[in-house]
Parts: structure tokens; sequence; C-alpha cells
């Protein structure tokens, strides 16, 4: 990515915080066209899937799913949101922590506990599914997928009962 790139991107996160939604709304559009270079926002951007306007959300939904792993050094932060309030946060939270794979085994522990909870039923697939691509540093989740493999949710038990293959168990 090029410095002025990097400068942009910089600058369209900070936007997503603005008190205007017309602000916020076009940085998210813009980061939206960004592809992989967004991914120094992913923070802010999973934040904005709970912004109080539908073309922010909207727009940042757009730009993560065009966007890659996110940068290692914010696996922490993506690791606070997954017990976020709102449902979408929680999902793209878990997703980059997935997308990240073995990158994100710090968030295990997190990602587990969420896959065991009484979270919205997306959050917890996406939960099961993000243990699948961290792989065998997840061993710790082994006992909360076994269990999730047994839920009456069949997409959830699917998704726990592939993340343990992948986790080795």
């Amino acid at each position: 990515m090029s410095d002025a790139a990097a400068l942009d991107v910089v600058t369209l996160s900070g936007r997503l915080a603005s008190a205007i939604a017309d602000e916020r709304a076009a940085a998210a559009e813009r980061l939206s066209q960004a592809g992989e270079e967004a991914a120094a926002a992913a923070v802010p951007l999973v934040r904005a899937c709970g912004d109080a306007d539908e073309r922010v959300r909207e727009a940042a939904v757009a730009a993560l799913e065009d966007m890659g792993p996110p940068p290692a050094d914010v696996i922490g932060q993506l690791s606070d949101l997954v017990g976020h309030r709102d449902p979408l946060v929680a999902y793209w939270a878990a997703t980059l922590l997935g997308r990240a794979g073995e990158d994100a085994a710090a968030a295990v522990t997190v990602l587990a506990a969420c896959v065991g909870s009484s979270a919205d039923m997306s959050v917890r697939q996406r939960a099961a599914w993000a243990l699948g691509r961290i792989g065998p540093a997840a061993t710790a989740a082994k006992h909360v997928l076994a269990q999730a493999r047994s839920d009456d949710d069949q997409r959830l038990a699917r998704l726990a009962s592939e993340a343990l293959d992948a986790v080795g168990g």
C-alpha cells in the first residue's frame, strides 16, 4: 500500500467516528471501495457495523466483505468486540478473527466463550467457524466445540464439527 493510500485509509477511519452521519457514510463508502487496503481500518469498520445510520452499516459491511485478514496488531481489539451487544459488530469481529487464522490464537478463549454463550446464533456460528480457521492453535476450545456439535441448531453443530476436525479433535 502506498503512503498516500495508507494516509487516506487512516483519515477515512477517523471520519467513521464523526458526529455527522453523512460524513460517516461517505467514509464507509470510500473504504468499501478500497478492497484489501481497508484492512488498516478493520476495527473502526467493525464498530461502524453498529452505527445508528443504516447507510453507514451497509457500507461498513461492504468494506469488510472485501477485506482480507486484519493486521495482527488489532487482534486484541477485535477480541474485545466479539462480546459486543450489537450482533452485527460481534459477527464481523469473529469473522475477521477467523480470517486471521493462526494469528488470532490469542482470541481462542473469547471465541470459545461465545460459542457456548447465549449470544445471537449467527455470532455463535461465526465464532465456531473462526475457531476452525485458527486450527490446531485452538485446541483449548475442543470441549466447547464438542458440546456445540450436539446443539439443536444444525448449522452451529456442523460448524463446530468442522472446527473440531480442523483443530484436531
